[in-house]
């Protein structure tokens, strides 16, 4: 649900009380609504998507846990706060356990009231930030195969399966597009934590000064911008599995923050002063060698050491061919089972020919792109990307392909094989730097990152 206003309903029996409270909370910038009753709360329940549900606990005919209960059968995302008077405190208490956010007393005062609702909506925000994380906890692990024919990729996912019987921190390393991801979610699947979220962190894509908040949370007020208070990732992950993607990006200030809520098990919200425990399972992973970058000074070791338990290194598919075509085969179903889409007799050579650089992710996108460009069921060579139709088997232009081709079609494929190989030869040299590689080639850094991506490259992959 999306909310651009979240909107707040407020039930209350006395007419004074649900204005009061809706004035205040219209004031703070929710859409407010109100009901006298349980059973008019449902009916707006029925017709409007609410973030929070703000209800007495005694009134007539339907009370407050009547109501909580009838909402949380509509719509579980749903968070409720009780308001109860001093004496009715347990019962709120119990409340909780049958899944209310939580409650108010009374007399309660504005700033309270603020609070609580923050925190709900905050809660319920990141509810609807990780619908795709509910959908792969509801996929289970048939939706996530792990395809193979290799021994070395096999024992590696044996030592995963062992490793997943305790809690011990796991680092996976590889080149990218290897599946370190799905092993991450394969390790957080065969363990006892399979049924809390899985959650990733992408290291990349988080400002250098956003993560103490992103991961720890923050209070409302805690900065410029904080208008309400916000959980942080290990308390979303609480009880499953927190997994850093990319984790040699950490920047190092952060590091020692990391490495002291990994140790006390507990974070502490920005602008807060007060420690949250934490009961999570930190799986990491990178393509950097973080022995190198311990070395370098840009890895903490201390860190190094409390995530280096279980190492898995992640072979290149270069470095398993037997798996190739087993993936290929299984892409081409996913892609093309429902239109009846097979292979041509020359194309499993090419695939098993070819170097795979961006490794499982290259083979998925090259299958993905040729079964939306083949025609007549049959996914043929030219509707593979030009670096792959011109693999390894086929390097000389004279057998560029097993079929006749027009000079033009000849003329385009050597163009392509050759940028190919400049590109990766540039990149290779300046050990990913597409601003070096821009400057040696002579071209703006934007001209050579759309050169980038149309042969399908990425700097970080040449990162020693």
């Amino acid at each position: 649900m999306n909310l651009d206003r979240e909107r707040v309903l407020v039930v209350d029996d006395e007419p004074d009380m649900a204005e009061s409270c809706c004035f205040l909370l219209t004031r703070a910038g929710y859409a407010t609504s109100s009901a006298a009753s349980g059973e008019a709360a449902l009916q707006l329940v029925d017709k409007k998507s609410f973030a929070v549900v703000l209800s007495d606990i005694r009134m007539p005919r339907m009370s407050g846990l009547q109501l909580l209960a009838l909402i949380k059968q509509r719509d579980p995302d749903v968070e409720v706060i009780l308001i109860t008077g001093h004496p009715e405190i347990q019962s709120a208490v119990a409340a909780i356990k049958q899944g209310a956010f939580d409650y108010l007393t009374k007399p309660y005062v504005e700033k309270d009231l603020l609070e609580r609702v923050a925190k709900a909506v905050a809660h319920r925000r990141l509810k609807d930030k990780n619908l795709d994380l509910k959908e792969r906890l509801r996929s289970g692990p048939e939706g996530r195969r792990l395809i193979y024919r290799s021994k070395s990729f096999g024992d590696l996912v044996l030592m995963l399966t062992r490793a997943a019987r305790s809690d011990a921190s796991v680092l996976i390393q590889g080149e990218s597009g290897t599946g370190k991801e799905l092993l991450a979610h394969h390790l957080h699947d065969s363990s006892t934590r399979s049924s809390k979220p899985f959650v990733p962190v992408d290291c990349t894509s988080i400002a250098a000064d956003l993560f103490e908040s992103e991961l720890f949370g923050h209070v409302k007020g805690a900065f410029t911008g904080a208008t309400s208070s916000r959980l942080g990732l290990f308390q979303v992950a609480d009880g499953g599995t927190l997994f850093f993607d990319e984790l040699g990006e950490l920047p190092l200030p952060f590091q020692a923050k990391l490495l002291r809520a990994i140790q006390e098990r507990t974070v502490r919200p920005v602008g807060s002063t007060e420690e949250v425990p934490i009961d999570v399972r930190i799986v990491a992973a990178t393509n950097r060698n973080l022995g190198r970058e311990v070395e370098d000074g840009r890895f903490r070791q201390d860190l190094f050491y409390r995530l280096d338990v279980v190492r898995i290194e992640v072979p290149p598919l270069r470095d398993r061919r037997e798996d190739i075509l087993e993936l290929a085969e299984h892409f081409l179903h996913r892609f093309g089972g429902q239109d009846g889409i097979t292979f041509a007799s020359d194309v499993k050579a090419l695939l098993a020919a070819y170097h795979w650089p961006g490794n499982v992710r290259h083979l998925r996108n090259a299958i993905e792109r040729g079964c939306a460009l083949s025609h007549d069921k049959i996914l043929k060579a030219t509707d593979l990307p030009s670096e792959v139709a011109g693999g390894e088997a086929t390097q000389n232009v004279t057998g560029l392909s097993a079929q006749p081709q027009t000079f033009q079609g000849m003329k385009a494929r050597s163009i392509m094989l050759l940028e190919n190989s400049y590109l990766k030869e540039l990149l290779r040299k300046h050990q990913g730097n597409v601003t070096h590689s821009a400057d040696e080639a002579g071209m703006t850094r934007s001209a050579l990152q759309k050169l980038l991506l149309k042969h399908n490259l990425k700097g970080r992959d040449f990162r020693e």
